[in-house]
């Protein structure tokens, strides 16, 4: 039986290679005979057959090696790269995810045999490319290896196999020093070998490489028909082999050249594009050593406690900071005090750098979501009769792996729709004057504090005036009102829960659910959303979300002697006004600024507290995308970073409150959610329509 930590280890490389196949697989599908490709496709099942089998995973291991087969064809010119070729290629993947599942206890039984079946059939097919003479055959190998380490008994082994015309070699296998696997590493070299001929002789014994008993470094001797040159590139496209040397042995009794071999297998020229594609492999084999030499694997939650960690220690350093005001206002400038501001300013530095190494250790490039897509959004294009040209840019825009988890379900339901209602047919999209194919983009950037994400199609766009008429229809809002009402806020009455335009429901759309969870699922983890279509030109949609969930900067400021904070993010500006200037529309007040109509919350008549009285008001302007809010507050107190807390299961969510934090002198401060006030805003100046749209 393995261990906890051989089963995780295994599983974290398996699903590194099939991220590996999924990617590359499509890219195949495109870039038809790219050799570097191919091999680094195969390398990747490769290790997977073989690591699978040493971990008792009889059936995984059996699929992968019907796709081995599949892709060494590939690789070798004999196969071509087809439709329903690359279709297969992807339902034996999936199964391959299946059988992950199965063996972490998240799916039931999985059965192989149709799809095996299915890749028995391709691999053995009739080729549909004629074969040349490989150019393995004029290869040379290295200078004739020493004969000393071997026993009377395998000289003469040697020597009769010379006399039948097979090829004797002493193989040197090198394997990464930071190999974790060293046993399953010696295990796919001994079934490579041996797949090519006998292995007579291992230097340590075979039990104790299999066992991974052994430092870096082991050695073979191999009985082969093959030449040097390709056992050697065999062997380098296992995963973690570092070198390989392979070199003939010429016996003291013998004439140099029985063994028909005479130059270095380094010089080796296989097959056409092979050679190329090994090079490649194997510099990209040198950088990956050179990666994981610098890296090392770290549980999640660790990281998550670490994060903790930092957030009480921020906490705590806040408190000092308050604790030496206090002593500069009640001592002066004396030498104690200066000693006690020394030590906190170092902690404040100090602690700034932890908390933004911690911050980038938790960061993970958006790839790990966006690879998810490519191959999501061909299928539903083949199923649908659609060619669209997917573009993914910005795959190594990292943010938050807390924000990653979530946003990728809002991101399906975005594409799904692009796919289904805005790309049209090929024919219609001929008979408007366009391509053919129909272009969707997923875009990830960096924008001050936050990451933004841009899904646009080149599509049929949305029918505002439909949405228009549908909203009438479901006395969402009044006819006169609707006419007045801007595009932009027509537009959001998609997000209203079941709130739909497609005339018949289907597997993928139709039912109204999507967009309301997209807008409620990003902004749960205070990201926002806007959406902009034009009729015939397509449509598109932002999303913009914090780099982090856990430490932020933030307004503090004071509502009858109680300290709120509002996200940094989400505040516009702060100014002061005179009461005289406050007007009402409707039940609300409203203040002009800069020409334009502001309404006004007062946060503690929100709260069931007194309004203030003072003639001189303190308004914070916060907002999101381009609707803004004005918030009167009594004080204003200043910057501070902050962190969040949850306000737990026991309180739950309470109206206008996101969270809580604590101040540095122990109190507790309510974080405002900001979306709650444009809502209640909107609710107040223009009734259900905007109020909908928040």
């Amino acid at each position: 039986m393995f261990s906890e930590t051989e089963i995780s280890v295994f599983l974290d490389e398996l699903d590194e290679k099939i991220e590996i196949l999924n990617e590359n697989l499509l890219l195949m599908e495109k870039e038809e005979g790219n050799p570097e490709l191919l091999q680094e496709i195969f390398r990747a099942a490769h290790t997977i057959k073989g690591s699978s089998a040493v971990m008792g995973y009889d059936r995984m291991s059996q699929l992968t090696h019907e796709m081995e087969n599949i892709f060494d064809r590939l690789r070798q010119g004999t196969l071509d790269i087809s439709s329903d070729l690359v279709d297969l290629l992807f339902e034996s993947l999936d199964l391959l995810k299946s059988l992950r599942d199965e063996i972490t206890g998240r799916g039931t039984y999985v059965d192989i045999e149709t799809t095996v079946s299915k890749l028995r059939e391709f691999a053995s097919g009739q080729d549909h490319k004629a074969c040349e003479p490989a150019a393995a055959e004029r290869s040379t190998a290295p200078p004739a290896g020493c004969a000393s380490n071997l026993t009377e008994a395998e000289e003469d082994v040697v020597r009769v196999a010379h006399i039948r015309g097979v090829k004797a070699y002493w193989v040197r296998v090198q394997v990464d020093p930071h190999c974790q696997m060293k046993s399953v590493r010696a295990f796919l070299v001994f079934e490579t070998l041996q797949q090519y001929g006998e292995i007579i002789k291992s230097i340590p014994p075979a039990e104790d490489i299999e066992k991974g008993e052994y430092g870096d470094v082991f050695e073979l001797v191999l009985l082969s028909h093959e030449d040097a040159g390709i056992i050697r590139n065999l062997l380098m496209t296992i995963a973690e082999i570092e070198a390989v040397t392979v070199n003939p042995i010429v016996l003291s009794d013998e004439q140099p050249g029985v063994s028909a071999v005479s130059e270095l297998a380094e010089k080796t020229i296989p097959p056409d594009g092979v050679q190329k594609a090994t090079d490649t492999a194997e510099a990209k084999g040198r950088e990956e050593v050179l990666k994981q030499a610098k890296t090392v694997r770290v549980d999640v939650q660790k990281l998550d406690n670490l994060m903790n960690l930092v957030g009480e220690l921020v906490i705590d350093r806040t408190r000092l900071e308050r604790f030496v005001e206090i002593l500069q206002r009640r001592y002066g400038t004396n030498d104690l005090v200066e000693v006690v501001d020394e030590i906190s300013t170092h902690l404040v530095q100090l602690t700034n750098d932890l908390q933004e190494e911690i911050m980038k250790a938790r960061m993970l490039p958006i790839a790990q979501v966006f690879n998810r897509f490519p191959r999501m959004v061909r299928d539903l294009a083949h199923k649908l009769g659609k060619e669209i040209d997917f573009i993914v840019e910005g795959k190594e825009t990292e943010l938050d792996r807390n924000v990653i988890e979530v946003i990728g379900d809002p991101l399906i339901h975005l594409l799904r729709n692009a796919v289904d209602h805005g790309i049209e047919r090929p024919e219609e999209r001929a008979a408007a004057g366009k391509a053919k194919a129909g272009t969707i983009l997923l875009k990830a950037y960096h924008h001050e504090n936050h990451i933004v994400i841009i899904a646009e199609d080149d599509g049929r766009g949305i029918d505002v005036n439909k949405v228009r008429r549908k909203a009438v229809e479901r006395s969402l809002v009044d006819e006169e009102t609707a006419a007045r009402l801007p595009d932009a806020e027509v537009l959001n009455y998609l997000f209203l829960p079941g709130f739909s335009l497609s005339r018949e429901i289907t597997d993928l759309s139709g039912r109204g659910v999507g967009l309301d969870v997209v807008k409620k699922n990003i902004e749960q983890i205070n990201g926002f959303l806007e959406m902009s279509s034009v009729l015939g030109q397509g449509t598109k949609f932002t999303v913009k979300l914090p780099l982090t969930l856990a430490i932020i900067r933030a307004l503090m400021v004071s509502i009858m002697g109680q300290v709120y904070a509002f996200p940094l993010a989400n505040v516009m500006e702060t100014m002061h006004v005179s009461r005289s200037d406050v007007r009402r529309v409707r039940n609300a007040e409203v203040i002009a600024v800069r020409g334009k109509i502001l309404p006004l919350i007062c946060l503690s008549a929100l709260f069931n507290g007194p309004r203030p009285q003072s003639h001189r008001l303190s308004v914070v302007v916060a907002g999101i995308g381009e609707r803004r809010v004005g918030v009167i507050v009594d004080e204003l107190l200043g910057e501070q970073e902050i962190v969040i807390k949850s306000l737990g299961d026991y309180l739950g969510r309470v109206p206008g409150i996101s969270g809580a934090t604590i101040l540095g002198d122990g109190r507790v401060a309510l974080i405002i959610d900001v979306r709650a006030l444009l809502r209640e805003a909107a609710r107040e100046v223009t009734g259900e329509a905007l109020y909908a749209a928040g």
